[in-house]
């Protein structure tokens, strides 16, 4: 008994403390959960040092694009939302495919459980730009029983400027942009490994 009493003070505490940092709701529908949970990344690494290993940082972007455009090892796991297909053509843009990854949801309960987490443990997701991957992976969660996804509303690599000598470079906001803690050199026990 005395240990539920401590998770639900730590959970309304963490409730909490999300509702007062929570960046709003973004403009674009597409940008959107049912959760209606977003953070910058600022706020998201304020999120995960006062959880600590009680919330699950996931960056969910393929891994060959971290391996290009770097990585914090303040996220706990790498499990990408999306894979490259290397045998096909995206067939409106000239890059290779990219397909959902099938095992997603999995891997995230996966990564809670062997993290000892429950479903009303914080989960926050984090893609390159906060944009096509942040809402849809996190949509991706809904009917596991997750009670606190979160998507980081400006990603790794943030916006790309406009209007400037350096577009289309990611500079205006990101994690990376914000001065948090990354670097090129991967964790390879953190990195999504295929099969």
């Amino acid at each position: 008994m005395r240990i539920l009493t401590r998770i639900a003070a730590i959970l309304a505490l963490a409730l909490a403390a999300a509702a007062a940092i929570a960046a709003p709701e973004p403009d674009d529908p597409g940008k959107r959960t049912s959760w209606g949970l977003y953070l910058t990344s600022k706020e998201a690494y304020d999120l995960k040092q006062a959880q600590g290993d009680d919330a699950l940082f996931v960056d969910v972007r393929e891994p060959v694009e971290i391996m290009f455009t770097g990585f914090t090892d303040v996220v706990d796991i790498n499990v990408p939302f999306m894979l490259v297909d290397p045998s096909a053509w995206h067939p409106d843009k000239p890059v290779l495919k990219m397909e959902k990854n099938p095992d997603f949801a999995a891997g995230i309960l996966s990564a809670l459980d062997a993290r000892g987490l429950d479903r009303t443990a914080p989960v926050i997701l984090m893609c390159r730009s906060g944009g096509t991957r942040g809402a849809p992976s996190a949509n991706a969660l809904e009917g596991h029983g997750l009670e606190q996804v979160y998507v980081v509303v400006d990603g790794f690599e943030g916006s790309a400027r406009k209007d400037t000598p350096d577009a289309p470079w990611r500079l205006v906001n990101g994690w990376k942009n914000a001065g948090l803690p990354w670097s090129y050199d991967l964790n390879p026990a953190k990195i999504h490994l295929r099969d």
